[in-house]
């Protein structure tokens, strides 16, 4: 200020010579404009039309256009009646350039960059030079690069802009030396530095940067071993300082922690308070603490989030749980969870957003909230649950919004991210089991944003040629009643694949109705009509030939089917909680040339075992059994095979169980089970897309009497990738038990597919 008042006081006083006396204002004109708003020059200039000024007041408020920082020259000039406001601008930031910064990225140098007051487009200060160096540093310092070095350089640009060029040299990270806490009795040293994500120089620093400091890292770990006192009774925990030094070369860090533990608190009372009198029994149920039992920050915190989750779910959205503690001397503590409710939550409007292709429609009568009625925080919950379990959608949120001005009326605001609605593939391949091979496929889960499912494919080799059409509607009716039907032509050749010497021609088709128990579970009923014929070659094996000499070659079926479905996961995509089952049965009853039943269970089970559900533990099964319900034989290609990608990884597909020659015969009996351990897929910022997991499979078929002495088993790796095209899966599994004439396959993937 000092500056402008000695080296500008001239200026001033000669940017307004050329008017002489007092005169009145009859309009301003600016001049000299480029980029600035001339809204802007008038909100900081304090003369106005009609005015009487005088030279006092032409250079006060010339001082003010000055102090405003858009200008590098102001004058005023008189032309009649009309004040002339000349200005010169000052230029604007055209560009930010950063150059030499690799271990922090541009998005989080800017985004700083911005906060302090420093943008691209604003007008260029000098001072902003200082402001971009100080603010840089700062963030590296917090990174722990005490060394770091920022230089600034502006470029002239055309039309009145500059660039201003950034050179970092971002230098070393500060490695620590020593971790002392001061103050602790009860846990040692040891106990409470195993909790830190910072550390001392180990055989890992290399890969987990333990030993780099860094300011937000080490207040995670602060905060991390505060929880761990409160977890265990030390309701008065504190942090009493934390004193972060340097060596003065920069490159060695010494933390001293000081902290007062305080003592154990034991809970005397734990009770619900509130206008709660209906759902008492309820909420006291609830309770994860009791009296006696040591307090615990995060069972006090999740009661809490129980308590109003029970409450929401009976349309008190605006619940508050709140909790009182009372200290009650010699380390007791009485708690009070106090319920207030508030007014029932009514939903005024859902509104839906990223449908592109999806009718609403489609999505409304998936939830089980709806509006005009009123908002129930567990419907409202299981809506998001039950639009993820679609598969039409890679994102799925749910909010509530409050509607402005009213207190009992809220908007239910979904926002969804439209998946791969359709796929349309062809390829060409070829096997040294089936030869060259020409496949087509169009699948629609989503038809045209109908909720209703498409599928046509074709495929053709030397072994299989075969063409399929489904459809489906699950809500053929208003209140749920899906409807569906079917047709294939299919022929194989199992002779060209050299594994026995005969073939299968079938033709046929089905049509299907389902019917909701309620919104878990769901019961199929369908009725289908087959026809099959088998070709024998010059030598078959002697188990077809022992079937067709009873049953002859040709057979029409009329089949019965129905099932029985139960799927509470929480996801149609990538599970992570919940359980899935499914009973089918197929029986083709009397009447047609073979008569048989066949029973299929299929069941998985996921059980996270963090509260982020990032770490899942994960059980599958299936079990089958069949068999001819005439007396008559049972047909060998209904049989079950297992091995493969969906079953027992490491083995090529259904080729585990009993075999006559090279012949795979399959059985009337099968179980499969797999175990998994599914874990966050490492360096990928997008986790949603991706699954890996360990596994242990095991499976076998058999005929008529089980056997576990020819289970296969196998254990591995998988990983599973949402990609634009389509699910990929992937696994490397090593085949723990297999036989001389087993197959192996230790790599195997599929498109289309998900773990």
């Amino acid at each position: 200020m000092k500056r402008f008042t000695l080296l500008s006081l001239l200026g001033l006083i000669f940017s307004v010579h050329a008017i002489a006396s007092d005169f009145a204002v009859d309009d301003i004109r600016i001049e000299g404009l480029q980029q600035v708003d001339p809204a802007i020059v008038f909100r900081n200039f304090p003369i106005n039309r009609g005015d009487l000024v005088d030279q006092r007041a032409l250079n006060d408020a010339t001082k003010d256009l000055f102090e405003s920082g858009y200008f590098d020259d102001v004058e005023l000039l008189k032309d009649q009646g009309v004040l002339i406001v000349r200005v010169k601008e000052r230029p604007s930031v055209a560009l930010i350039r950063l150059e030499g910064n690799d271990m922090l990225k541009d998005e989080q140098l800017m985004g700083a960059l911005e906060q302090a007051g420093v943008q691209e487009g604003d007008i260029f200060r000098r001072a902003a030079l200082d402001k971009i160096r100080l603010e840089l540093l700062r963030v590296y310092n917090e990174a722990g690069r005490y060394t770091a070095e920022v230089t600034t350089e502006v470029e002239q640009l055309e039309s009145n802009r500059v660039a201003i060029n950034v050179e970092i040299t971002e230098g070393q990270t500060a490695v620590i030396q020593k971790i002392n806490i001061i103050g602790n009795t009860v846990f040692s040293d040891e106990e409470l530095l195993d909790l830190f994500d910072s550390g001392l120089t180990n055989y890992l620093s290399w890969w987990t940067d333990n030993d780099k400091y860094a300011k937000e890292r080490l207040s995670a770990d602060i905060e991390r071993m505060t929880s761990f006192y409160l977890d265990r009774g030390y309701l008065k925990f504190n942090v009493d300082s934390t004193d972060v030094s340097i060596s003065p070369d920069q490159k060695q860090i010494f933390i001293t922690i000081a902290i007062n533990e305080g003592e154990l608190f034991t809970l005397s009372d734990v009770k619900v308070a509130g206008d709660i009198a209906e759902y008492a029994e309820e909420l006291n149920a609830a309770l994860l603490v009791s009296t006696g039992d040591t307090f615990s920050r995060k069972l006090v915190t999740e009661t809490q989030s129980e308590l109003n989750e029970i409450i929401s779910g009976y349309g008190y959205l605006n619940a508050r749980v709140s909790v009182v503690p009372e200290e009650k001397g010699e380390g007791k503590v009485d708690l009070t969870f106090f319920v207030a409710p508030g007014k029932l939550t009514y939903v005024r409007r859902i509104e839906i957003r990223g449908n592109s292709t999806t009718a609403d429609e489609v999505i409304r009568r998936t939830m089980p909230q709806m509006e005009g009625t009123v908002a129930v925080g567990k419907d409202i919950k299981r809506s998001k649950e039950l639009l993820d379990k679609t598969g039409y959608f890679t994102k799925v949120s749910i909010n509530t919004k409050p509607v402005v001005g009213v207190e009992d009326q809220v908007d239910v605001v979904i926002d969804v991210e439209e998946g791969l609605l359709g796929q349309i593939s062809a390829g060409v391949g070829y096997s040294s089991s089936e030869g060259l091979g020409y496949q087509a496929a169009f699948q629609q889960d989503n038809f045209l944003g109908s909720g209703t499912s498409f599928n046509v494919s074709f495929n053709m080799s030397d072994v299989v040629t075969s063409v399929a059409f489904s459809y489906e509607d699950p809500y053929y009716t208003l209140d749920g009643v899906g409807r569906g039907f079917g047709f294939y032509v299919s022929q194989k050749d199992y002779a060209e694949a050299d594994i026995s010497d005969y073939d299968v021609n079938s033709i046929g088709g089905d049509v299907n109705f389902s019917y909701p128990i309620d919104e878990y579970q769901r019961l199929r009923f369908g009725l289908g009509i087959d026809k099959t014929d088998i070709v024998l070659g010059t030598a078959p094996p002697s188990f077809i030939t022992d079937f067709t000499d009873v049953e002859g070659k040709d057979y029409l079926t009329y089949k019965l089917t129905g099932s029985w479905t139960s799927n509470r996961l929480n996801s149609a995509m990538f599970a992570t909680r919940g359980t899935y089952q499914s009973l089918s049965t197929e029986i083709a009853v009397p009447g047609g040339d073979l008569s048989f039943a066949k029973a299929t269970y299929t069941g998985k089970y996921y059980y996270p075992f963090d509260r982020q559900e990032t770490f899942v533990g994960a059980l599958r099964t299936r079990v089958g059994y069949a068999d001819s319900i005439d007396g008559g034989n049972y047909p060998f290609f209904e049989n079950y095979f297992v091995g493969g990608l969906t079953s027992v990884r490491g083995y090529a597909a259904n080729t585990i169980g009993p075999k006559e020659g090279t012949s795979v015969i399959g059985g009337n009996g099968l179980f499969s089970g797999s175990a998994e351990f599914i874990f966050p897929m490492p360096f990928v910022e997008d986790k949603d897309s991706w699954r890996t997991l360990f596994f242990l499979d095991g499976g076998s078929v058999y005929q008529d009497d089980p056997s576990f002495d020819d289970m296969r088993y196998s254990a591995g790796i998988g990983i599973s990738w949402i990609t634009p095209i389509g699910p990929l899966s992937i696994s490397s599994a090593k085949a723990l038990n297999a036989s001389s004439d087993d197959t192996e396959e230790q790599v195997q993937f599929a498109i289309g597919r998900m773990f």
